[in-house]
């Protein structure tokens, strides 16, 4: 009976944010299982020793990438809301470090947690809400602090995202999953085994 009744308390914490924060959350239900395993294919978990997560919300993803990932590696996930934060430090997981704070922060964050440059940065966080500059600042906090050879997935409603990332990582790949409401955008980057400074935009 308490492993339904905590996910109740999931989706009750996760519509509260919503309506005292529509900009941060960008959705009023978490990710559905199709979008979650569409984002672990993507990130290409295999062979990464350091996983960033920006946005995680209740940890329905979290917990996919936990299940993806080798036993050996490492997953900090970023979340700025207070609730979702205690939410996530339940998850009992020696793998998973939770960091209250900011998404643009990624650099202070994994110097914090003495953790090496991330293999995969994953962000939920919804750039259709920000200021462009804003989306920016995020996105090359992102490109700075990826490991070269290193992969962006952010998974959207709208095409934001693309329109700002392409000036710093390039054109991206891109995919849709409907089985989910709403339907969502997700983008792929590769940045260059080659480290180059990411453009101002």
């Amino acid at each position: 009976m308490s492993k339904p009744r905590l996910q109740t308390d999931k989706l009750a914490v996760f519509f509260q944010a919503f309506l005292k924060r529509p900009h941060q959350v960008g959705s009023i239900i978490p990710s559905s299982r199709f979008l979650e395993q569409r984002i672990v294919h993507l990130a290409g978990l295999d062979s990464a020793q350091v996983i960033v997560e920006l946005g995680p919300g209740t940890g329905g993803t979290t917990r996919a990438l936990l299940r993806a990932m080798r036993h050996n590696a490492k997953l900090l996930s970023i979340e700025i809301n207070p609730g979702f934060v205690t939410v996530l430090r339940e998850v009992r997981d020696s793998r998973l470090i939770v960091h209250e704070g900011d998404a643009s922060e990624v650099a202070h964050a994994i110097s914090r947690h003495r953790l090496r440059a991330p293999d995969v940065v994953i962000s939920g966080i919804p750039f259709s809400t920000m200021a462009r500059e804003r989306g920016a600042e995020v996105l090359q906090s992102v490109f700075g602090a990826l490991a070269p050879g290193g992969r962006f997935v952010a998974y959207q409603l709208r095409d934001r995202v693309e329109t700002i990332g392409r000036a710093i990582f390039g054109p991206p790949q891109v995919e849709f999953e409907f089985r989910n409401i709403p339907p969502m955008r997700l983008y792929r980057w590769n940045k260059p085994a080659k480290v180059v400074e990411a453009r101002s935009v």
